[in-house]
C-alpha cells in the first residue's frame, strides 16, 4: 500500500470538475481516483527504474489542484509546447524531469518519464525523450521501491 507525504488539501468531485473545464481538458478516470484520495504529494517509497539502460530516479513530487508550490494548473502552462500533444506533466524529479500522463490518443492513461536534458530541438515536440513506465497511476505507484543502495553501503 502507498503512502503519500505531504499531499495537499482535500478535493471533491466538483473541484476536478471546474479544473478540466478552466483548462480545457479532461483527465483520466485512474488519475481523478487518485487526486480524490491524496491530491498531490510524495510517494514515501519512491524510487522507480526508468530503463535498465537510463537507471533509476525518485518522485519528487506529483502536482496539486490548487497548492501554490506545486499546482498542476502551473504545470500544464509550464510544459505546454514543450510536450507531445496529449500528455500532460502529473509530477517531477528531483532534476527537474517531468512524470507524465497521457490524456489521449494511443497513450491515453499511460504515464511516461520525460528527460528535460534530452528535450528535442524541433517545432513540434515527440517522443524522442519520454520512456514509458507503466499503463496508469496506479500501477506506476505499485513500481515504486525503496533505495536499498544505502543498505548495501553499511555492509562494507
Amino acid at each position: 500500500m502507498v503512502k503519500m507525504l505531504d499531499t495537499y488539501n482535500n478535493l471533491s468531485q466538483k473541484n476536478i470538475e471546474d479544473f478540466e473545464t478552466s483548462n480545457s481538458i479532461e483527465l483520466t478516470d485512474h488519475y481523478k481516483r487518485f487526486l480524490l484520495k491524496w491530491n498531490g504529494g510524495t510517494p514515501y517509497v519512491g524510487v522507480f527504474m526508468i530503463t535498465e539502460e537510463e537507471g533509476p530516479s525518485v518522485m519528487n513530487y506529483f502536482y496539486s489542484i490548487g497548492d501554490p508550490d506545486n499546482d498542476l494548473a502551473d504545470s500544464l502552462d509550464s510544459y505546454n509546447l514543450r510536450l507531445p500533444k496529449g500528455f500532460i506533466a502529473i509530477g517531477d524529479d528531483p532534476g527537474g524531469n517531468g512524470i507524465l500522463l497521457g490524456i489521449s490518443g494511443p497513450h491515453y492513461d499511460q504515464i511516461y518519464f520525460w528527460d528535460h536534458e534530452n528535450e528535442p530541438d524541433l517545432d513540434e515536440p515527440d517522443m524522442s525523450n519520454m520512456y514509458f513506465l507503466a499503463d496508469n497511476i496506479w500501477k506506476f505507484l505499485d513500481n515504486l521501491y525503496e533505495d536499498e543502495s544505502d543498505d548495501d553501503d553499511d555492509e562494507e
